[in-house]
């Protein structure tokens, strides 16, 4: 039986939103048919961080690993998709609500924060997780958490208190997930990244599978 699969990654062009300073995405083509040549060729350039990505510790820890050396078998497995909806200002997903989610042995959890995602434009007031939140992850079990969101921390925390608390419990992150139209529920999750030697972060290309 051919199993259900849902694409959680954003669209990579040139109307894809980056955080702000971020390099946008470009292309140039190098050979084209149209133009007689034998094959198409291009070149891209980016952030690494452009639509769905991983960072790796590299990316807020100067001694930490690159994303060529993160382990590849948490970014694949059983995991969970939950909607939160978050309070404040700036929004932050709320610790209580994950003390009070059933989550016994979830080690991949995916937040749904908003039931649309546009992957066009950034909001500058979009939802993080926050350090009071990731420390309850890691107390948790979880090995990764994504969130649909363009970072784990708000713009305005220069601290990086989530990232820092979730790399503190070895806990990977996906940023720029598109949740939408996904149910909440258990799926097998498949966001492998780039081995890119040396390099702060990568985009993946994410979904979600239906469970045999």
């Amino acid at each position: 039986m051919t199993r259900r699969i849902w694409d959680i990654s954003e669209r990579i062009e040139p109307g894809t939103a980056t955080f702000p300073g971020d390099n946008p995405f470009s292309q140039e083509w190098v050979m084209q048919m149209s133009e007689g040549a034998s094959c198409n060729v291009s070149t891209i350039r980016m952030s690494v961080h452009v639509g769905t990505h991983t960072d790796a510790p590299l990316h807020y820890d100067a001694s930490g690993q690159d994303i060529a050396s993160v382990d590849l078998q948490t970014y694949t497995g059983r995991c969970r998709v939950l909607a939160v909806t978050p309070v404040g200002s700036p929004p932050q997903v709320s610790a209580e609500a994950l003390e009070d989610a059933a989550l016994d042995g979830v080690e991949r959890l995916l937040l749904r924060t908003s039931s649309s995602h546009d992957h066009t434009r950034f909001d500058p007031d979009f939802a993080s997780l926050g350090a009071a939140s990731a420390r309850v992850l890691v107390d948790r079990g979880v090995r990764l958490v994504g969130i649909d969101t363009p970072s784990i921390d708000h713009a305005t925390d220069k601290d990086l208190g989530g990232h820092h608390a979730l790399c503190s419990g070895g806990v990977a992150i996906l940023e720029n997930i598109d949740l939408t139209g996904v149910p909440e529920g258990d799926y097998e999750l498949i966001a492998l990244p780039l081995r890119i030697v040396g390099c702060d972060s990568s985009p993946v290309r994410a979904i979600l599978r239906e469970l045999p």
